[in-house]
């Protein structure tokens, strides 16, 4: 099969000239192996992974003298072997070499049990997320439209092009279902068990696996909703100190993302109740047992769900000075996403089809408005033609945004 080249390489690549040790990290079937594997740049790199035994084993018995066997190391799955931590911190703080330890991991390293040392200081952490429409149309030589469009505010000519289907939206951005597996529901039946059962107790002892997986199915009845603790710790019939932990523990592994509302107050957006996503679209269809979009109560929800995986590719990979937010006015107005960099910042509202009414872009009116920092507003819609509405408004079609 073609190695798909993935948006994050550029950064990788800057990341090793500048650090001692980069970490990349991100849920499980990304394509983080493949990345490490393929990339021309970390094709040279001596690569060991710790789904082999023997490395695993020596790793864990010697970690001194497995980590000091080459100059550099690339280290697939090195969650699994904490004690090397502290070993890479001595040998950094010897001799800080750029580029001498490359990470990858389906975790965030921070929240492993058993691991006391996270490199502060000395490591950068990336996170690969599913793969995005740009990688699957090999689209990542270009640079992203929002960031040209936010840097400008002006619309360049474009090749006009399809508009996102339900298959995509249900297939999501993991490899093995998004370039073409036909077995979409197996494959994903049997990544949740491998999540669950091997996965999920790096992390921590959970004795009712059941209720962790009823939970996890809610979450993905909730994408895009604000995150109510007491709400979906009483569907769960887990106490809320349980909930919360349990939420914890999939944000640990990248299953879910959370995104926090746009307020004034800086320090408040880490206060307010977040927004709740699954981390990949075709993840929530399969645990909130969706085959079809067609006539689907969810469908509004899923496709913000694959909007927002996108936005955060984007973003992670491509633009780190920006960052992803949501803007909601309880009872009065909304807007899916806001963008900031900069101190400036693009209101989207997605709609997932082709038409809207006029009442539904109340909210998107309302913070262009009263927001001096606004430079756009844009209703995303699921058609082909960009359309100047007013002074400061855009309707512009999904797949455009997103490439």
């Amino acid at each position: 099969m073609t190695y798909i080249p993935r948006d994050l390489g550029n950064i990788v690549q800057k990341a090793l000239r500048e650090m001692p040790v980069v970490v990349i990290t991100g849920m499980r079937q990304t394509g983080k192996s493949t990345f490490l594997l393929n990339e021309p740049f970390l094709k040279e790199r001596p690569y060991f992974s710790f789904d082999e035994f023997v490395y695993l084993e020596s790793a864990k018995r010697e970690p001194e003298h497995f980590l000091t066997q080459s100059k550099i190391m690339t280290i697939d799955e090195a969650q699994r072997c904490p004690e090397i931590f502290t070993v890479i911190k001595k040998i950094v703080d010897k001799d800080r070499v750029p580029g001498r330890f490359l990470l990858s991991g389906s975790a965030n390293f921070a929240l492993l049990k058993n691991l006391t040392e996270s490199l502060a200081g000395r490591a950068v952490y990336l996170n690969m997320s599913p793969m995005s429409r740009r990688e699957i149309f090999f689209k990542t030589k270009e640079e992203p439209f929002l960031m040209r469009f936010f840097r400008t505010q002006k619309i360049e000519s474009f090749t006009v092009t399809e508009k996102i289907k339900n298959e995509d939206i249900i297939k999501g951005g993991l490899p093995p279902v998004a370039l073409g597996l036909s077995e979409r529901v197996l494959w994903f039946k049997g990544y949740e068990q491998t999540y669950l059962e091997r996965d999920i107790r790096q992390f921590s002892q959970i004795v009712n696996l059941i209720a962790f997986r009823h939970l996890l199915s809610l979450v993905a009845l909730r994408t895009g909703s604000i995150l109510s603790l007491s709400e979906i710790a009483r569907d769960a019939k887990l106490n809320v100190s349980t909930t919360s932990r349990y939420l914890s523990l999939l944000e640990a592994s990248f299953i879910i993302r959370r995104i926090h509302p746009y307020l004034k107050s800086k320090a408040s957006r880490q206060i307010k109740s977040p927004k709740i996503y699954m981390s990949d679209s075709g993840l929530a269809c399969y645990l909130a047992n969706v085959d079809s979009l067609d006539r689907e109560p969810l469908k509004g929800a899923i496709f913000e769900t694959y909007v927002a995986q996108n936005l955060l590719s984007i973003i992670e990979s491509k633009w780190q000075e920006a960052n992803l937010y949501f803007w909601h006015i309880q009872g009065r107005y909304e807007v899916d996403f806001v963008v900031e960099a900069q101190n400036r910042c693009i209101a989207i509202e997605v709609k997932a089809g082709e038409k809207w009414e006029d009442r539904e872009l109340a909210g998107l009116k309302a913070f262009v408005s009263n927001t001096e920092n606004c430079i756009a507003g844009i209703v995303a819609y699921n058609g082909n033609n960009i359309i100047r509405l007013g002074e400061k408004l855009w309707a512009i079609p999904l797949s455009v945004l997103l490439s």
